[in-house]
């Protein structure tokens, strides 16, 4: 296979399942899907890496799978990160503007003046996202590139995770033979792939309701304003359904996916479901309606932790665009019914906007993570510029150190050292 220099991976560890996605960049926006591989992740709980071994041969599975049809060698991905150990807040940085006119330099010092917040020291800052710049007291400014003041405020919205999760996620995509490019917050990159910008600017709220977590992200006028994990998901509705029908966790999911409903009204009483038993015993015959029952209370515990963050962002009564619920668990019938019921907000279910190649593969919530995490980084790749033309000497052009931000010394030297490869070839 050989080494592509125009594509864009983006890697999804989660709870459930390892999704690789591999995007093909059209032009300066386009993207074309042309490869994805999916493997179950043992090896996560909650989000986070309990067992190195299992992650990486899971990652390594998903990648091989991903690469046969996309016919390259992947070196490089975007990953998403979620958990309980994420957290986030809102800060802001002031700065007097030199010369009388905003100058790049001014938002930059403005920023790194908003980022200098007091954090543990075992946390590393994951993402510092521009809210609004203010000039002289006249705020909603998106560019304040050449705008005339004295005084530049910036409002950020800054997500910290625990060093050592992170690192535990880079190690395994590192095991696996792959280089690291960013860390990407997992509700950032499902709000690439979900999320209409009229509904960031009306104000919306994201919830990705995956495996082992739930993440919450509220934004308004086109920025986030708040973010969370909730430490739970859509594995903890399986666990629910073992235990009430009284089988095996692997049937209790297929039976999840092919019958259940959020709300047990929305189905026939009288409808009936084969359950498999645990030990070669007889499958059991139940009513749908006892299985909707199981399931109901644990998603509306879901939304009520929901509501709970939005009540916390202080925004509930500006988010005209409601709720865009995405994630594997979206899926279920009726969620949708039972989020409007208890939230008194409009809500959707998220799939992935429209994009080329092999679109209708990925056309599901489930895959909102993975094609986010594509978008984000063709959006925001700061090699890509000048990757295509240095590419043809050390194949894929796209390198980092391994994490981005979070690489380490030896990552960084390792970076230098392809530069100055391409440098020696070039002599």
């Amino acid at each position: 296979m050989a080494k592509r220099d125009d594509i864009i991976v983006g890697l999804d560890v989660g709870t459930t399942k390892v999704a690789a996605i591999v995007g093909e960049v059209r032009g300066d926006h386009d993207i074309d899907i042309i490869g994805i591989g999916t493997s179950p992740s043992p090896g996560l709980k909650k989000g986070v890496v309990i067992n190195i071994q299992a992650t990486v041969e899971a990652i390594r599975k998903a990648i091989h799978e991903a690469e046969l049809m996309a016919a390259c060698t992947i070196n490089n991905v975007y990953v998403g990160i979620s958990g309980g150990h994420i957290m986030s807040f809102n800060n802001k940085g002031v700065v007097a503007v030199s010369g009388g006119q905003v100058q790049p330099r001014d938002v930059q010092r403005v920023i790194d003046n908003a980022k200098a917040a007091s954090i543990p020291a075992d946390r590393d800052i994951l993402h510092i996202i521009p809210q609004e710049y203010v000039v002289d007291g006249n705020d909603g400014i998106k560019q304040p590139t050449g705008i005339t003041g004295v005084r530049l405020q910036c409002n950020v919205h800054i997500v910290t995770a625990l060093r050592a999760c992170v690192q535990n996620v880079v190690q395994c995509a590192n095991s696996a033979g792959l280089v690291v490019q960013d860390v990407i917050l997992q509700q950032l990159a499902s709000a690439e792939a979900v999320l209409d910008e009229d509904e960031k600017e009306l104000g919306v709220v994201l919830v990705d309701i995956g495996g082992g977590t739930t993440d919450v992200a509220v934004f308004h006028n086109g920025a986030i304003v708040h973010s969370s994990v909730l430490p739970i998901g859509g594995d903890h509705i399986t666990n629910d359904i073992a235990v009430g029908l009284r089988t095996a966790k692997a049937e209790a999911e297929k039976v999840k996916v092919r019958d259940g409903c959020a709300m047990s009204s929305l189905v026939d009483p009288e409808e009936m479901i084969e359950v498999a038993c645990v030990g070669g015993r007889e499958p059991n015959i139940r009513k749908r309606t006892m299985l909707c029952e199981i399931i109901e209370p644990r998603i509306e515990e879901i939304f009520k932790l929901v509501e709970n963050e939005v009540h916390a962002s202080g925004y509930r009564e500006v988010l005209g665009s409601g709720v865009v619920a995405t994630g594997g668990t979206a899926l279920m019938k009726g969620i949708d019914a039972l989020g409007e019921e208890l939230l008194q907000l409009p809500v959707r279910v998220g799939h992935p906007r429209p994009v080329g190649g092999l679109y209708d593969v990925v056309n599901s919530p489930k895959f909102a993570s993975g094609l986010g995490l594509v978008l984000y980084g063709a959006r925001n790749d700061p090699l890509r510029d000048w990757g295509d033309k240095k590419a043809s000497a050390k194949g894929n052009g796209r390198r980092r150190d391994n994490g981005g931000r979070h690489g380490s010394d030896g990552d960084r030297r390792r970076f230098w050292e392809i530069i100055k490869g391409w440098f020696n070839e070039a002599l």
